[in-house]
This record gives C-alpha cells, structure tokens and sequence, in this order.
C-alpha cells in the first residue's frame, strides 16, 4: 500500500505571509496540529515549510516574539521533508522515525502537495491491521475447536 492510497487529501494551507494568529486560528477552525506553508503555482501547492502548535508555543510565545509581528515564513520549518504518494508506508514510516517527525506533506513526482500523512493516521492504519490480524488467529482457534470435536 503506498502513502497517497492512505495520506489525508484535505491539507490545511497558508502562504509566508500569514500571521502567527491567522495560524492558530486555521489550526483550531480545522482541528489540525499544524500548517502546511506553501507558494501557489497556478492551480497547484508546492510546499516550502511547515509549522505545528507547538513551533508556536516554543519559539514564539515562550520566547515572548510579539505575535502579531511574526509571520508563517518567520517560524516555518524551512527543511521541509516530505514524502512521494508512490512510497510505501513502511518506507515512510521508518523515514519520520529517522527525522523525529510526526507530520509528513505528501507529494507528487513534481513535488506539489498532495496530501499528509501524521503519526495518528500511521497509528489508526496499523491497529486496523493488527485487529485484521487477531481475528484470523481467534477463528484459527475456533475451526481447530469444532473440526476436533
């Protein structure tokens, strides 16, 4: 299974120029834990950062930055790693666990956003698995208990 047969297509966006509380604001309206930065191409994204809640905790308010003059470009994470929709989820998986990242923009092969992939939904994903996988060993058990008696 690759990554674009499972990422989450809705991506919550804002250009360099967005404020801090614009930001935060998106965030909560969407219920999201982070914003994809991005420089419009025509009708398609191409992600150039990222920033999360918890950038703006730690570099802005507890650094006490006046939020209204900082924007999405100042705080952004400008080492944006992102991930091809072709990759499988093991690739992907182990390459977030390598960088300590826990949301991944999605891409096409041209690079333009397609979509994000969070811990939350790897979680979800792998414990649909793991249920798939103990009910083939619970009615194991149960067709060896009836074909023995």
């Amino acid at each position: 299974m690759s990554i674009g047969e499972f990422c989450t297509r809705t991506v919550v966006i804002a250009e360099k120029d967005t404020g801090i509380v614009e930001l935060a604001q998106l965030m909560r309206k969407h219920h999201v834990g982070d914003v994809v930065v991005v420089e419009k191409h025509v009708d398609r994204m191409l992600p150039v950062g990222i920033i999360t809640d918890r950038d703006i905790v730690v570099e802005l308010i507890a650094e006490e930055v006046d939020l209204d003059s900082a924007t999405a470009g100042d705080v952004m994470s400008t080492e944006l790693i992102t991930a091809k929709q072709k990759e499988g989820i093991w690739d992907t998986l182990q390459l977030m666990r390598s960088q300590g990242i826990r949301r991944l923009p999605v891409v096409s092969e041209e690079g333009f956003l397609e979509g994000i992939l969070t811990v939350d939904d790897l979680i979800e994903l792998l414990a649909d698995e793991l249920l798939t996988l103990a009910k083939i060993a619970g009615r194991g058990q149960k067709f060896e208990e009836e074909n023995l008696e």
